[in-house]
């Protein structure tokens, strides 16, 4: 594959998938500039994830903000890089907005959402790391966040099955679905060139 012959792309799928560790590997193969979302500046994440309905809605919105100001800064990346490589996809935050907001809820952020929507650099391709609820329980515990210590079960599931619908019905940009359940890219070095075979045959 030609180093040169992608300007954007971003690496989605649930929380514990690999994301960032597989954006930041791209981003060193390529040579790429590598944004990451900065979920740890959220000042109310640690109290949604105790109290998933009281903080949900300030949650999601200091999220969407958030994304859209990094969004944003892309305009001015693409002058000074020829590749970005991201760990997140602006969309995915209506699938945390769709699982976590009641329906008054929604319909204000859909609102603020849909405007924002119309204003973001598109990627010439998305990653997809679909990956299993048993393995995305395992990795979260392995990387032991103090925030994700009681991360429930059937919410990681609930998000999993949203994740794919998603995917499955998703025409902002070409997919490119990776299954991850016998895949360690960390570790063994012909799993990652699976990962960047498949981006070759797509590409």
């Amino acid at each position: 594959m030609s180093r040169s012959s992608f300007k954007y792309i971003t690496v989605e799928g649930v929380i514990g998938a690999g994301k960032t560790s597989l954006a930041e590997k791209l981003s060193q193969w390529f040579g790429a500039y590598l944004v990451l979302e900065e979920f740890e500046t959220n000042p109310f994440l640690s109290d949604f994830y105790n109290d998933r309905r009281r903080y949900a809605f300030q949650t999601q919105i200091f999220f969407l903000l958030s994304r859209f100001r990094q969004q944003e800064e892309l305009r001015q990346y693409d002058l000074f890089h020829d590749r970005i490589i991201s760990d997140y996809m602006f969309q995915k935050d209506r699938i945390f907005a769709t699982i976590n907001l009641s329906e008054a809820e929604m319909k204000l952020y859909d609102g603020l959402a849909r405007i924002m929507e119309q204003q973001i650099a598109i990627p010439d391709f998305v990653i997809y790391l679909k990956t299993s609820t048993a393995r995305l329980m395992r990795n979260i515990r392995q990387r032991g966040r103090d925030m994700e210590k009681n991360m429930d079960e059937s919410y990681i599931d609930n998000l999993n099955m949203l994740y794919d619908d998603f995917f499955q019905h998703f025409t902002f940009a070409p997919v490119i679905t990776i299954t991850m359940d016998e895949l360690d890219f960390i570790k063994h070095r012909e799993d990652f060139k699976y990962i960047i075979d498949q981006i070759n045959q797509r590409v």
